[in-house]
């Protein structure tokens, strides 16, 4: 018949006995001074032995010419699972403390293992972010954001270290809980919808190369207009021009929808498409006087010089007694010769781009007039560059067109009114004025 082996207690226990006895302590208390000194040991391992090592480990790094291990060191990756050091010494040291309570063993057991699982889930996190802060260093960051993602792996991490705990804790598999997940996927589904519909949004965005940081976005649903700053899982964050930030939801950048000015600053060059509107009634043919004033401006010269010959040899194809009539021959109008002095003065400007769509046109007449329209680029995507050169552009242009006998229209303004009411006019006496305001 075997019998029953019977460990006797340590000399320390021993000893916390019998001035148990002395004093008048009971068990219990014994116990908890014995987890005490425990716990104070731990903390002073942590404290000499971890401090040595995150020290050598901080000094070795700095010593290397790789930088990879100082992100590691800058973001406390070894000083975080340093942690794990004292949280092992209670583990491990629970169990040579032969004679405690087993449910308090089991308990400071179990506590020392869900400690040691948060710190190693604590320094995985801090991982991710040396990881991440490593990435944004290379010149595929801003194309190819991983944010999203290593927030993705965070979530399966602290999950993972959540449930591990629990079992831990319990005393049981974590297959256990793993196995109930799949009566609780409805749920999760609710619960976690915003980051799997995050997680297909960065996918699509990183796989299409949608969105970068740095990236001029424009959003007018969301009130979106500026760069793009942070590309995050669920949100991206986008500071506007008045230094505002609008925070968009990623899914809404692909369910939406939003203009990216990404290619524009690629190019070299900003488009100008902008119309200036010509009164119907200062539109005219010019006569030989006007013309060879206008032969004097450098700019049209040579487009004057190309249209007489062009139109003196159709004109010369008109029958002679056809000829007495002006309106069988070709003539030069003011607004023609005004727009190839447009288009002149635009390839001439060392501001506009050379390479890219660059021309003055005529759109459809409204009831205001006659819109001339200027499309063109800039030879620069800077914001402030553009708008002088859009500004000098236009100037010129209303400027201008008063020398080629045009007039840009204006509603009428108060100043009309009261230049009316000035002259005593009556609304009969108002008829008899032309289109100029002139008796």
């Amino acid at each position: 018949m075997e019998q029953d082996v019977v460990v006797d207690p340590p000399w320390w226990k021993n000893l916390l006995a019998q001035g148990a006895e002395l004093t008048g302590m009971s068990g219990i208390v014994v116990d908890f001074l014995a987890v005490g000194a425990l716990l104070l040991l731990a903390l002073l391992f942590h404290a000499t032995v971890g401090h040595a090592v995150r020290a050598g480990l901080a000094r070795f790094t700095r010593s290397t010419k790789a930088t990879w291990d100082d992100v590691f060191i800058d973001h406390k990756v070894f000083s975080k699972a340093s942690m794990l050091v004292p949280a092992g010494v209670v583990f491990f040291g629970v169990k040579a403390l032969f004679g405690l309570q087993p449910t308090l063993a089991v308990l400071i057991e179990r506590s020392a293992a869900v400690a040691a699982i948060f710190f190693g889930a604590r320094a995985v996190d801090a991982a991710f972010d040396a990881v991440l802060s490593l990435y944004n260093r290379s010149p595929d960051s801003k194309a190819r954001p991983i944010k999203g993602y290593l927030q993705v792996a965070r979530l399966v991490v602290w999950s993972a270290a959540i449930i591990v705990s629990i079992a831990a804790a319990i005393d049981k598999s974590p297959l256990i809980f793993l196995s109930g997940l799949g009566a609780m996927t409805a749920v999760l589904l609710l619960v976690f919808k915003d980051t799997i519909l995050g997680l297909v949004a960065s996918v699509q965005l990183a796989g299409n190369d949608m969105l970068r940081v740095g990236d001029w976005i424009e959003m007018p649903s969301q009130n979106a207009d500026g760069d793009v700053v942070d590309i995050a899982l669920h949100t991206v964050k986008v500071q506007n021009w008045d230094n505002t930030i609008t925070t968009v939801p990623t899914w809404n950048l692909i369910s939406t929808g939003f203009k990216n000015w990404r290619g524009m600053q690629e190019s070299g060059g900003r488009r100008i498409k902008r119309s200036l509107t010509v009164e119907h009634s200062s539109i005219r043919h010019l006569t030989n006087a006007e013309i060879e004033e206008l032969r004097g401006v450098r700019l049209l010269t040579s487009y004057l010089d190309n249209a007489k010959g062009k139109l003196a040899e159709a004109n010369n194809a008109v029958p002679g007694e056809a000829q007495r009539v002006a309106t069988n021959l070709r003539r030069l109008t003011n607004i023609g010769t005004f727009r190839a002095y447009l288009q002149a003065w635009l390839e001439a400007h060392p501001g506009f781009h050379k390479k890219m769509t660059c021309m003055v046109r005529q759109l459809a007449p409204t009831p205001e007039g006659l819109p001339i329209e200027i499309y063109c680029f800039t030879a620069t995507t800077t914001w402030t560059v553009y708008e002088g050169l859009q500004a000098d552009l236009f100037d010129h242009a209303l400027a201008v067109a008063g020398e080629f006998g045009l007039r840009i229209f204006q509603a009428p303004s108060s100043d009309d009114v009261r230049h009316l009411r000035d002259l005593g006019l009556t609304n009969s006496g108002a008829e008899k004025l032309d289109l100029d305001g002139r008796p």
